[in-house]
């Protein structure tokens, strides 16, 4: 697997792919492929899934199956992150608000 500032080659089932890539993410990249290469070698091994392109869309289905999984697992909901962010950021817009009008109404005429 080659590197550059563009991208990087990886190798997946034998087979390379040129993927574009920061050079700060491309330890990840490695990592992401490393990952898919070993789910698809599983389901390859297995006998059951014929075809490249169908190995990859189990591989596919079974990573994102272990994400949601996992985000189960760890109680992560996005929607309630952004909701409590929203009203974190209400908050903090209320109390800038009251801080500006202290300012504002104490400043001399």
């Amino acid at each position: 697997m080659s590197r550059d500032s563009k991208g990087m080659d990886i190798n997946i089932l034998g087979r390379e792919f040129r993927v574009a890539c920061p050079a700060h993410e491309q330890d990840a990249l490695l990592s992401a492929a490393a990952y898919l290469d070993k789910k698809m070698r599983e389901i390859r091994e297995q006998g059951k899934v014929i075809g490249v392109e169908r190995i990859a869309v189990m591989a596919a289905l079974n990573i994102a199956y272990e994400l949601l999984s996992a985000r189960e697992d760890t109680g992560f909901d996005i929607t309630a992150i952004k909701r409590r962010m929203s009203s974190m950021e209400a908050l903090l817009d209320e109390a800038m608000a009251e801080q500006n009008e202290l300012f504002s109404s104490s400043e001399p005429s």
